[in-house]
């Protein structure tokens, strides 16, 4: 997929943990950790508008996109 998550990327710059940033946005454990292993189909906004929020970054410092050859 040419979208790439680099959530794991700014929660260690952010030293936060998952369960801890999936209850700071009120998300399940479950469904953050598909978010951040590139599983997920789609992302709402108002979820990331709750990490970037939580995180202090923007979505380009997270939603990646890389162009197939």
């Amino acid at each position: 997929m040419p979208i790439t998550v680099n959530l794991d990327v700014m929660m260690a710059k952010r030293k936060i943990s998952a369960g801890d940033l999936a209850e700071r946005i009120d998300i399940t454990p479950a469904n953050l950790s598909i978010l951040k292993n590139n599983k997920a189909k789609a992302v709402r906004f108002s979820t990331l508008e709750a990490i970037c929020r939580e995180l202090d970054c923007q979505p380009g410092d997270i939603l990646e996109f890389t162009k197939e050859e």
